[in-house]
């Protein structure tokens, strides 16, 4: 009974803040171009779904193509700082500043190079997924038990062979770890990257509707934004759950 009134406490005061919003709204008459209420942003979304849900397939493609290149990557300098402490000591620093520049400086620089197609934006999702996944997953490289790799060592395997049988699978749930704040980030990253400059996805609708000062539709726009993040960090919760049931008889 406490965990369930535990985790439902988050949604009784999201509840109560909308319920504040509306009153607020409607009491001091606040304008729509200003405040929409919750009310108006919700009949504005009824409204506004189908085109909505063009926009977000853009933006989804793009996400879910970025975050799968941000894990091959990640997977594979994680091997390679793993194996090579010379690699991991001139390398993680250069990741960590990677993560100082904001993606709204980068996004501009790729379009002009790359174009206004879908080569830009994924490549801004994958700049903001990738350092997630790749720090997660060599700290789980580098904190697996040295006697396992000594005990299958002892039974001939090679060092390709060690990583397969014992780092790598020690290391996912680290690496689900880092997915989870990856594909919370991946549909920001490709909305910034349609921001900036693009025909479709919800980053160019959310530029369009704010230029002409709809607010109603800004925020039925960032319910959506909102809705994709949770839904694909949804998806790994929901792999971890299913493909992972150790984890979930340990806990």
């Amino acid at each position: 009974m406490k965990q369930t009134s535990e985790r439902l406490m988050p949604a009784f005061f999201i509840l109560g803040l909308l319920v504040l919003w509306e009153g607020a709204v409607r009491i001091f008459g606040i304008p729509l171009y200003v405040l929409p209420s919750p009310v108006q942003v919700a009949e504005t979304l009824v409204q506004e779904l189908p085109v909505l849900a063009l926009h977000a397939r853009v933006t989804v493609a793009e996400a879910l193509a970025g975050v799968a290149i941000s894990l091959v990557l990640a997977l594979a300098l994680g091997v390679l700082m793993d194996c090579f402490p010379m690699i991991r000591q001139g390398l993680y620093p250069v990741l960590v500043v990677t993560q100082t520049v904001p993606m709204i400086v980068l996004a501009p620089i790729f379009i002009i190079y790359m174009g206004f197609g879908a080569a830009p934006k994924i490549l801004t999702v994958v700049l903001m997924c990738f350092f997630p996944v790749a720090v997660s997953f060599s700290d789980g490289l580098s904190q697996v038990d040295a006697e396992y790799v000594h005990l299958v060592r002892s039974y001939g395997a090679g060092q390709w062979k060690t990583y397969c049988l014992v780092k790598i699978p020690a290391a996912v749930p680290a690496l689900l770890s880092g997915l989870k704040v990856a594909a919370t980030y991946s549909i920001s990253g490709a909305v910034v990257g349609e921001w900036i400059g693009s025909q479709e996805g919800l980053g160019y609708y959310l530029l369009r509707v704010k230029n002409g000062y709809m607010l109603d539709k800004v925020f039925a726009c960032v319910a959506v934004i909102i809705f994709l993040s949770l839904c694909m960090n949804g998806l790994i919760r929901l792999y971890q759950y299913l493909g992972m049931p150790y984890l979930r008889k340990q806990r």
